[in-house]
This record gives structure tokens, sequence and C-alpha cells, in this order.
């Protein structure tokens, strides 16, 4: 649970899990622009939640290409699914 609670630690992480919620697939150069980020940082941030199980890539020629696990275990799910929800609270509340 550890490693889950530090991918979600980071606000850029949250952000980025947050497209991938979606269930589509998204490749770096996409989330850069979304995040305003650079490339080696939004690789060391999708390579965070990668390790923690919570994404998985692709590599598609030059591109590599993030979406959700689909093997994620549900308590697992259910973890994210709280944060995120969490987060859009917190951001309307703000504005």
């Amino acid at each position: 649970m550890q490693d889950l609670l530090t991918a979600l630690n980071d606000p850029t992480r949250r952000a980025a899990l947050a497209i991938v919620w979606d269930g589509g697939e998204h490749c770096v150069c996409e989330l850069m622009a979304r995040l305003d980020a650079s490339q080696s940082r939004m690789s060391r941030h999708m390579k965070v939640l990668r390790e923690a199980g919570l994404v998985t890539d692709r590599r598609d020629a030059q591109w590599v290409r993030f979406r959700l696990n689909p093997k994620l275990a549900a308590e697992r799910r259910a973890v994210v699914a709280a944060v995120l929800a969490a987060e859009r609270i917190s951001e309307r509340d703000v504005a």
C-alpha cells in the first residue's frame, strides 16, 4: 500500500492518473501538453505510477502510451477513485 500512497502523493501524478482514468491510452506528449511538464519530468512521474502498478505502458514507434492497469486490484482501484474524487471536490471548493 505504501507504493500506492507514495505514487498518489504528488499533484502532477494525480493529474496524470486522472487523465488516464478515462480508460483510454495517452501518450507522454499529450500528458506533457495537458500538464505543462517537460518530457523528462513526465516520464519520471509515469515511471512511479507504473512501478506502483497503477498504469501500464506500451511503445508505439517513438511514442510511449499509458493506460490504466487493467489488472489493478479492486481495493487499489477504490483508493485511487476516492483520492481522485476528493481532488475534484477540493478543486471545486477552491474555485
